[in-house]
């Protein structure tokens, strides 16, 4: 009976060395979580023995049981490594329509532009989905494979131009009656800004402000250099201030000039110009602010993530586009999950269902971009269990050798 008992004891101390063996190889594993092997004893259940002490049977390897404690967060120089800070696990999909759930977030892009692991599993989000008044809100209702936009993000044409400027009340009125762009004194004041058409060409458009003999009174004057040799002017459109610079006509604060005929091809532009925080105080003529709605195509630059999961597609017009939110999984009991390997866990019975959510509500963790979870490996930790588990099998290696000394004697007795 000792043999089996030592049998017994040197099969657990062999499993313990493999899990901590295991644990001390994945030490540099994004989102590994150690293990630890756990044992029970073994006692004789036969009615013989009941209502008797036994001397035990040995032991066995009850579990090996998960440790998912959070590992130290590492930051990158890429965006696209993303780190849960808290209980949540990404969600995996493949073409066969499998889902896998890892803490390891090393994503990059494939050739079509999917989120991917190094496995090409894809990272699983809540559509984007365009609202009112330009508003993104998120379909709760289905996972999708996160894509990137690899198309050049289109252009929108300037409609609104915000000139936040100040007029110079002490100026006399213009020298030339006539107005020419070409000449300076038949205006007072001039300040330009690029504005787009629908095309996302960028042309140069020009306000210009001459004082007229109507106390607090100014016309207004736009020009846009339609191609390389024609400037097209429009207006003249009045402002009026009353005695104190403020903006009294018109009363909506906003100049509407006609449209614009481009050769390129692009629809007519017609701009509404702002001026509701435009001033005529006695100082210089100043530009406080001047801002327009257009912009051009542009191409993807970049890709960030916030806390709460949300990707957004930047590009080199200046433009940001949500294009999903990274859902994320927890489990009442996630150290029943079962190990798939590649950094992944499936959904078991004893893990119960998966709940689905998002970073930053409930426990599921906030997302961390440009970083990746380390191991929760402890090395030095894991080298004192090595010894411990390498003297619990030499013990039993012991036991083993005692009994075949004493099973040796007794076979010598005459």
């Amino acid at each position: 009976m000792a043999f089996r008992i030592a049998l017994s004891g040197l099969e657990a101390a062999s499993t313990d060395l493999d899990v901590t063996g295991n644990n001390i190889a994945n030490v540099s594993t994004s989102g590994f979580k150690e293990s630890r092997a756990e044992f029970a004893d073994i006692y004789s259940t036969s009615i013989q023995d009941l209502g008797t002490q036994s001397a035990g049977r040995g032991t066995r390897v009850a579990r090996i049981a998960q440790q998912f404690s959070q590992g130290t967060i590492e930051f990158t120089s890429n965006n696209l490594d993303l780190a849960i800070n808290g209980e949540g696990f990404f969600i995996l999909g493949d073409d066969q329509g499998s889902r896998y759930y890892t803490r390891s977030g090393a994503f990059g892009v494939d050739r079509e532009g999917y989120i991917v692991n190094h496995a090409g599993q894809r990272l699983q989000v809540y559509d984007a989905v365009a609202g009112s008044g330009g508003t993104t809100t998120f379909d709760t209702g289905a996972l999708v494979d996160m894509q990137l936009e690899l198309q050049p993000s289109p252009p929108n044409a300037t409609t609104e131009i915000s000139a936040g400027i100040n007029l110079n009340a002490a100026l006399d009125l213009p020298t030339s009656a006539t107005f020419s762009i070409a000449d300076p004194n038949s205006y007072n004041s001039a300040t330009s800004i690029t504005v787009y058409d629908s095309l996302g060409e960028a042309h140069t458009a020009t306000l210009y402000f001459g004082k007229t003999s109507t106390a607090n009174q100014w016309n207004v004057r736009m020009a846009v250099a339609v191609n390389d040799t024609t400037t097209t002017v429009v207006g003249p459109e009045t402002v009026t201030f009353d005695s104190a610079g403020a903006l009294s006509l018109p009363a909506s604060g906003i100049l509407s000039f006609s449209p614009y005929a481009f050769t390129n091809g692009a629809a007519n532009m017609s701009v509404d110009v702002d001026f509701n925080t435009a001033t005529q105080y006695a100082g210089e003529f100043g530009v406080n602010d001047l801002s327009q709605d257009g912009y051009a195509s542009g191409r993807l630059n970049g890709i960030d993530v916030d806390d709460t999961g949300v990707v957004f597609a930047r590009f080199t017009n200046g433009r940001s586009t949500s294009l999903g939110k990274v859902v994320l999984a927890k489990f009442n009991n996630p150290d029943g999950l079962g190990q798939e390997g590649g950094n992944n866990w499936n959904e078991t019975f004893d893990s119960g269902d998966a709940q689905l959510g998002e970073a930053g509500t409930a426990s599921f963790g906030v997302i961390q971009s440009g970083a990746l979870e380390l191991s929760n490996v402890d090395v030095a930790t894991q080298l004192v269990k090595l010894i411990v588990a390498q003297r619990n099998f030499q013990a039993n290696a012991k036991v083993i050798s005692t009994s075949d000394q004493v099973t040796q004697a007794v076979i010598n007795i005459r």
